[in-house]
């Protein structure tokens, strides 16, 4: 049987240029996710309270993606908002910060994508940059130098790799237990947790999975970690 890998999920947003592309983006989510072997299963936010059973149900599940979505709050890092910080939602804040910080003593694999990467760094005290200098925008294809010795170079076998990203804010002081796997431009373009099973990327590896067998391995990885997870348990 295929391992359950857990996609966070998201409330329909309000504007619904928002909503077709969080749509759009689970689609591509859940895609990758199958592709590589796993079992995508939304895991739905309930309205009435984001975190409720979140320890039990997250038990269930072999593996988790946290995907990218809108800015977080900036009061959750202990600033102020920037006129370029928009769209926020305190709901999907607290779900998404709940659930990163209910995974990180579980041992549960994880994969965070774009804000992923931003909510697991704050859930860990660190702080964001809300609005990069315009030259420093990625929103294309571009490269990323892959560090030695981590995670995602042994996962991406490379050291200099293409992406496709679209983010105005990234990481700033990092989260404690953080190690920077991957640079951009001097932008921070991935994490890794030294004790929790948690590999992070601020780019989008599911524009591109089924084209790029850098991409491709990430989701690869992840459903490799959950099918060993679950042939433990």
């Amino acid at each position: 049987m295929r391992p359950l890998i857990a996609v966070t999920g998201r409330r329909a947003a309000q504007v619904p240029i928002l909503r077709f592309s969080a749509t759009l983006a689970a689609e591509a989510i859940c895609e990758s996710v199958w592709a590589a072997g796993g079992e995508p299963v939304i895991l739905h936010p309930p309205a009435a309270d984001p975190l409720a059973e979140l320890p039990g149900r997250l038990a269930g599940f072999d593996g988790v993606l946290l995907p990218g979505g809108a800015d977080l709050e900036p009061a959750r890092y202990g600033a102020e908002p920037a006129p370029q910080t928009t769209d926020t939602v305190a709901f999907q804040d607290d779900f998404d910060l709940g659930v990163t910080k209910a995974l990180l003593d579980t041992g549960i694999p994880v994969l965070a994508i774009c804000r992923g990467l931003q909510v697991l760094n704050v859930a860990l005290g660190g702080t964001l940059h809300q609005h990069l200098p315009e030259t420093m925008h990625h929103n294309s294809i571009h490269s990323v130098d892959v560090q030695p010795h981590t995670k995602l170079r042994a996962i991406v076998g490379t050291d200099r790799i293409e992406v496709s990203s679209y983010h105005h804010q990234a990481v700033d002081r990092l989260g404690r237990d953080l190690v920077v796997t991957a640079y951009a431009d001097g932008v921070i373009e991935a994490v890794e947790h030294r004790r929790a099973d948690i590999v992070a990327v601020q780019w989008h590896p599911e524009d591109r999975h089924d084209v790029s067998p850098t991409d491709a391995a990430l989701f690869t990885d992840l459903v490799d970690r959950a099918r060993k997870r679950k042939a433990n348990r």
